[in-house]
């Protein structure tokens, strides 16, 4: 698995005009290719008279789902320029939707490759992209005593708290980095004078 990835930070879209052709670039975070597809679709919605839309997506933290689409375009001067673009940012689930106005001058297959790669990176710098980082998921149980407590020091090491359950003991799952593991232990263990349990479990992304 990746130890991290970069996602698109926010829904939005952002305009270029080349040889008076406007180029709309929509970009969106996709946690599946399904949804990839549903953004695409209502995007295509939005702009039923455009000359095209041309899409790229990528899905995975490895980039194990990338799928690209010319849409009319010659082929491979609209979806492949906008899939490197994602994959050269080291940008993961999430989708770019190109519409283009053509405005009437046309601009031969290096310009668009050009075009629509642009499109992407400008929509990229301008909507900003966020880091997510691999974490191990782990359980904390502890006494209901020191568990208010317990929580308050996890918060202020700097610590994700993902969750707390209360039951005959109150279990707190957090998020931690592969590398903090065993020392994560070894202040556990000096917090809470041995009393506390921890279970490590399963791996998930969270923001860095």
């Amino acid at each position: 698995m990746q130890d991290e990835y970069r996602t698109v930070a926010r829904e939005g879209v952002h305009e270029t005009e080349i040889n008076r052709s406007r180029f709309l670039c929509a970009l969106a975070p996709a946690a599946t290719e399904r949804e990839a597809q549903d953004f695409i679709a209502r995007v295509r919605k939005e702009h039923p008279t455009a000359t095209h839309n041309c899409y790229a997506y990528v899905i995975g933290a490895d980039a194990s789902v990338q799928k690209a689409s010319d849409d009319g375009e010659p082929g491979g001067t609209a979806g492949v320029p906008m899939l490197q673009m994602l994959l050269r940012r080291d940008v993961r689930y999430a989708v770019a939707v190109v519409t283009r106005y053509y405005g009437g001058v046309k601009l031969g297959a290096g310009g668009l490759i050009r075009a629509y790669g642009g499109a992407v990176g400008e929509a990229l710098d301008a909507l900003g992209t966020r880091t997510r980082r691999r974490f191990r998921l782990a359980t904390v149980t502890v006494d209901h005593q020191r568990a208010g407590k317990l929580q308050n020091d996890l918060r202020t090491a700097g610590r994700e708290v993902r969750d707390v359950r209360y039951g005959e003991v109150v279990s707190i799952e957090i998020g931690l980095p592969e590398a903090d593991v065993e020392r994560f232990r070894a202040w556990l263990a000096d917090a809470t004078a041995g009393s506390a349990g921890f279970e490590p479990g399963g791996e998930a992304y969270g923001d860095a």
